[in-house]
């Protein structure tokens, strides 16, 4: 049995979606509480990828690519490319990156999921693409065709459910506009520990510093998030912002209306990305806050991001109860090298 790959249009979206709710219902049985499911998966689904596939001119250029064998659908894959955020050089433009929403069925012919995987880089290199990144789920676990393809991993998305009952820290503190100046500080050690960890992914912008001040001072005006600094004698020395779970890392199909994610999380304790200083207290701390700060707003499930080579931050997240949940991994293409 062969299998045959081409481009997904509008009339395949009640396929698609069919194939991608097989992906989601296997994610919401291995954990109800992190991968839920929408009631209205399938419609819900289904408008997302409409709106994808007619938004075709858009920078982002959401592809899909449709695996048939025996005249049904064998799988699917799903690409776009990933904006870089403005703290970042983004020399080589915007990464491809080939999402987690895809599937391949337990009847496909041996090898659908590579042949997949190959139609999806070659769909984002003719696009411009010169850093391919592929996302797995512990659940879909495609990260074995990604290491057999040439991919590294290069960021692991952490998550905890639920939370536990952690005593007060009242060394940790709401931040305001007066910390920008401490948290931007601390901001350029966590940039620098990222570019050690890889180059080319996350190499900082020249105007990293203003732009990095400008996305904090605005960050503070948002209702739906808290920004928390740790400052057990008046210096700061970590700080992180609790706000609600974003749709790239959940595919259409699951609520994340009770998921959080932590983002710009960095500790000094954690600094020196091979070991971690004084036990990482100050650090657990601080992340056991921002959960409880997550949990007042009726989050049950939290992200955080870690670079997959930052040990001393894993270390830590793994001693608080996080296991690793979605990986990216990373390829280059000939020419995104880094200097």
């Amino acid at each position: 049995m062969t299998v045959s790959l081409r481009p997904a249009d509008l009339p395949d979206l009640g396929t698609i979606a069919d194939v991608m709710l097989r992906a989601a219902d296997d994610k919401a049985q291995a954990d109800p509480r992190l991968w839920p499911l929408r009631p209205d998966a399938r419609k819900h689904v289904i408008a997302t990828l409409t709106k994808f596939l007619k938004d075709d001119q858009s920078e982002v250029g959401h592809r899909l690519i449709l695996a048939e064998a025996n005249g049904k659908a064998a799988g699917v894959v799903h690409t776009m490319r990933l904006p870089v955020p403005p703290i970042y050089a983004g020399e080589f433009g915007a990464p491809g990156l080939i999402l987690d929403d895809g599937y391949v069925a337990e009847d496909a012919p041996p090898g659908t999921r590579s042949a997949l995987v190959a139609a999806a880089e070659a769909a984002l290199y003719e696009s411009g693409a010169r850093i391919l990144l592929g996302a797995s789920s512990s659940v879909s676990n495609a990260a074995a065709t990604y290491a057999a393809r040439g991919y590294a991993p290069v960021t692991l998305f952490m998550a905890r459910t639920p939370f536990g009952k952690e005593r007060a820290h009242p060394e940790v503190r709401s931040a305001g506009p007066e910390d920008i100046v401490s948290i931007l500080a601390l901001s350029r050690k966590n940039r620098a520990t990222l570019r050690d960890c890889d180059a080319t992914f996350w190499k900082p912008h020249a105007e990293a510093d203003g732009r990095f001040a400008e996305w904090m001072s605005r960050s503070l005006t948002f209702t739906d998030r808290d920004m928390l600094m740790h400052a057990p004698s008046g210096d700061v020395t970590g700080y992180l912002i609790a706000q609600p779970a974003g749709t790239l890392h959940f595919p259409a199909a699951h609520d994340t209306s009770t998921t959080g994610f932590i983002d710009d999380f960095y500790h000094l304790d954690a600094g020196d990305p091979s070991r971690l200083a004084d036990e990482g207290s100050g650090a657990a701390a601080l992340l056991a806050e921002g959960e409880k700060a997550l949990a007042r707003r009726g989050k049950s499930a939290a992200l955080v991001v870690c670079a997959a080579k930052w040990h001393s931050k894993r270390q830590l997240l793994e001693a608080a109860g996080y296991r690793s949940a979605i990986s990216w991994h990373i390829k280059l293409c000939a020419g995104s090298e880094p200097e």
